[in-house]
């Protein structure tokens, strides 16, 4: 069963985000969420474009959040958390790159976009956005994407329609919600941790607020910020929102 509020499939739309914002300013209820065929304008953080094929998974959920400011920072990992859950309900080990990737191994299988907006000091609304590639694509593109994206179906040989898709994110999405108001963000950490990529350990370059920095993961703390242990010894916390990109360092 789906969360209170229902779930809408559109046909084209410039992004299910900018849509359900409209949508949330004109009074529609918490767990409204939007599917759509294909979108025009689909984009990532910061901006940047995102690829939307027809075929693929387009969702936005609409979120009322009643949270302290801890718990509110949580929701970009309970997002990526339930994406990875119901990606690994169709059979593909997905796991989370910090701050808002869905990889299997070193190929991108979505990802989050989550937008608030607030006045007088308060929340009020969120709006989770979730990109899931479901189809392999073909043609001269999809030969040069498949080196660092994969699909649902290329990692399990299944058909999943958007559809199905969306329902099993928004019931992973109601689980980890309702936990993370009864439990706080504990719980969702050390649930986004045990599914994150193993590059703990290892030195990585992050772009945070448009610089490049260097040094060794050392996980997240308990606000979802990345720990970066710096080359002169000091322990650099970096908050998703300042965050571009996040890749390992060879050699």
């Amino acid at each position: 069963m789906e969360p209170l509020g229902g779930l809408e499939c559109l046909g084209s739309v410039t992004s299910t985000n900018d849509v359900l914002r409209e949508r949330a300013r004109a009074g529609a209820p918490e767990w409204t969420a939007l599917i759509a065929e294909v979108q025009t304008a689909g984009r990532g953080r910061e901006g940047r474009s995102w690829r939307s094929p027809p075929g693929d998974l387009f969702l936005s959920i609409l979120l009322r959040p009643v949270l302290g400011p801890e718990a509110l920072l949580a929701l970009p990992l309970l997002a990526g958390v339930a994406v990875a859950e119901a990606s690994a309900s169709f059979g593909a080990s997905a796991r989370l790159k910090w701050p808002n990737d869905v990889m299997v191994g070193e190929r991108k299988l979505g990802g989050v976009l989550v937008e608030a907006a607030s006045s007088g000091g308060r929340v009020d609304f969120v709006v989770v956005g979730i990109g899931l590639n479901l189809v392999a694509e073909a043609g001269e593109i999809a030969t040069e994407l498949r080196t660092f994206t994969t699909s649902l179906s290329a990692e399990t040989g299944r058909s999943v329609a958007a559809l199905d898709a969306a329902r099993a994110v928004l019931a992973r999405m109601s689980l980890w919600y309702d936990r993370l108001a009864r439990e706080g963000p504990a719980s969702v950490l050390g649930a986004w941790r045990s599914v994150s990529v193993p590059w703990w350990g290892e030195r990585v370059e992050v772009i945070s607020s448009g610089t490049r920095v260097e040094g060794m993961a050392h996980g997240i703390d308990e606000s979802g910020a990345l720990l970066l242990l710096k080359d002169d010894g000091v322990t650099l916390r970096v908050l998703s929102g300042d965050a571009r990109a996040l890749r390992r360092v060879s050699g």
